[in-house]
């Protein structure tokens, strides 16, 4: 298969799970490709992303590193092989990677979990109150960007919906409710599409209020589940764009943080009723 200049976040995470298996083992690179028949370089290169594998090649890695966790071998397994290319991909040419990359990850997750203070959550917003975020957004960007990354976050909402949506839970903040973007027609119009979500099976949605303590900074937190535990993501908003953790300690952490969110947030059916009282305030 033929290397990649620019791998994917996806090919990259598979890369790095690959060389946690080899540095677990305690090998070195070189040994791992005399184990393997190839060169050192081909190691590095498939580490790094830039080389797509066959899943018999990962199950190789998995058998000379002595790794006998099945299930980690079959989910790394699948995300082998050349790119498959999803809707995300022709964005790759007008937005942010980053942007793009979060997409492929939201797609393959089995579960979500969002924290957020200051935002409604992305795959919870309206069409008009996600156009109001980008065109207040600094730099200002113009009208076509605009369109495509609204084009973009309505299309991510689509894990929602179908045969199969995912698991998703958010704990929204009450200043997130109350921040009123784009007037008092819209912010009612985004509390009523936050209280239709929440009420479907796979979705629910938690307010965390005011006098509730603080858990964590203040930046939005997403959470992605991934197969197995090993391969789950961490999804943070930053000034500077979204950075992506998956380090062991990170996943930790950040468990942590949602979990003590959780335990200071209404329930479900409490956060409905606050939600309701907002929407009739406006």
């Amino acid at each position: 298969m033929p290397p990649s200049a620019a791998p994917t976040l996806r090919q990259q995470r598979l890369g790095v799970e690959l060389r946690k298996l080899r540095e677990y083992a305690g090998l070195t690179s070189t040994a791992a490709a005399s184990l393997l028949g190839v060169n050192q370089a081909r190691v590095s290169s498939i580490e790094a992303g830039r080389y797509a594998v066959s899943a018999e090649r990962v199950r190789a890695f998995a058998r000379s590193y002595d790794c006998a966790d099945e299930s980690l071998v079959e989910a790394l397994c699948a995300m082998t092989g050349g790119r498959t290319r999803g809707w995300w991909d022709e964005y790759r040419e007008h937005l942010p990677a980053a942007l793009v990359d979060l997409a492929e990850l939201e797609h393959h997750a089995v579960g979500l979990r969002v924290s957020l203070v200051i935002h409604i959550p992305a795959l919870l917003q309206t069409v008009d109150h996600a156009r109001a975020l980008f065109q207040d957004v600094a730099p200002p960007l113009l009208p076509y960007e605009v369109e495509h990354r609204l084009s973009h976050r309505i299309k991510r909402q689509g894990i929602l919906h179908g045969d199969r949506p995912v698991r998703y839970t958010a704990l929204i903040h009450e200043a997130a409710l109350r921040m009123g973007v784009g007037g008092a027609d819209i912010a009612r119009s985004q509390l009523r599409n936050v209280l239709d979500m929440g009420e479907r099976e796979h979705i629910t949605v938690r307010v965390v209020c005011f006098g509730s303590g603080f858990v964590g900074t203040g930046q939005s937190v997403d959470y992605l589940a991934g197969p197995v535990p090993q391969l789950d993501t961490v999804q943070l908003d930053t000034h500077h764009g979204c950075e992506f953790l998956d380090a062991r300690s990170q996943l930790d952490k950040y468990r942590s943080v949602l979990d003590r969110t959780e335990a200071a947030a209404l329930t479900p059916a409490e956060s409905r009723d606050f939600i309701h009282r907002l929407a009739r305030e406006l």
